[in-house]
């Protein structure tokens, strides 16, 4: 599997592109002509406009991205991946534009180079505010190149324990302050080494979070974690603006009512109805 991860560049242009998209996508503009015009503003030096070539040729052919981007896992983390293919899919309720929103910050995350568990717990947080599917979104973080072996290893391991345990238990316990407590409890006369062989993936700080926020809601101790280690937050959904959706609707009608008036005045003229109108070519 190829873990390498990207230059700082290609992450900001990514950043750059998604939140590009972000803005545009509600104009009613399709996303193949979004792509083209971003493209546009892309830095040539990077490997991005290849890309998006690529994914504007997918989404003419069948109307998607995410399968193009699967087939670029050495551009796109499986994240990514995982978060297009969830907007796209027709049976959930995450769209495209919380999707993009979350891979601008997603993206500039990765060029500021956080820590390893900053970005699980972007990620993890991302599945549990949006209620993604768990399993597939732990299967993507796991294939990130983020994570090393060991941290595929764990998040492996969560994805079978979730449910069962909750997440603040399987944090602490592979934390530096749970050991720190494992070597207070034991015999100091003993002279039997149980230090285990594998390093802790959390910090003290993380491990003492997550031992104050047990048993409760997990987005408490996401919170606690950003506001003690400065983590980043995940963009938190907008409610739709109720009166935009109705101009937009409401424009819609009067335009419909306009054509009708038309095609009845040249009715009534004793000139029929020009069908020319509806039969010319679509400009290429």
């Amino acid at each position: 599997m190829n873990r390498i991860s990207l230059a700082r560049e290609e992450y900001i242009e990514q950043a750059h592109l998604f939140r590009a998209m972000g803005q545009r996508i509600n104009a009613a503009e399709p996303v193949q002509e979004l792509l083209r015009h971003v493209r546009e503003e892309i830095l040539a030096t990077s490997k991005l406009p290849m890309a998006i070539d690529y994914l504007l040729a997918e989404l003419i052919h069948f109307g998607a991205m995410n399968t193009a981007m699967a087939r670029m896992s050495h551009y796109f983390a499986p994240f990514q991946t995982f978060l297009i293919a969830a907007a796209e899919s027709e049976t959930g309720r995450f769209d495209m534009w919380r999707a993009l929103t979350i891979l601008e910050s997603d993206a500039l995350f990765r060029a500021r180079g956080g820590t390893r568990s900053a970005h699980f717990f972007f990620q993890f947080e991302t599945l549990c505010h949006h209620r993604l599917d768990y399993d597939r979104g732990l299967s993507a973080m796991a294939a990130d190149p983020i994570f090393d072996e060991a941290w595929q290893r764990w998040i492996l391991t969560v994805r079978h324990q979730l449910g069962i345990v909750d997440l603040t238990d399987l944090v602490y316990v592979n934390s530096v302050y749970y050991r720190q407590k494992e070597a207070q409890w034991s015999d100091p006369e003993s002279n039997d080494d149980t230090t285990p062989a594998v390093e802790p993936l959390f910090t003290e700080k993380e491990g003492r979070i997550a031992l104050a926020n047990r048993r409760k809601e997990p987005m408490y101790f996401f919170a606690a974690l950003q506001r003690q280690l400065e983590y980043p937050a995940v963009p938190k959904p907008q409610p739709p603006n109720k009166r935009e959706d109705q101009l937009v609707k409401l424009l819609r009608t009067v335009e419909k009512l306009e054509t009708r008036v038309k095609l009845l005045e040249d009715e009534q003229r004793d000139k029929g109805i020009d069908l020319s109108q509806f039969m010319r070519r679509p400009e290429v």
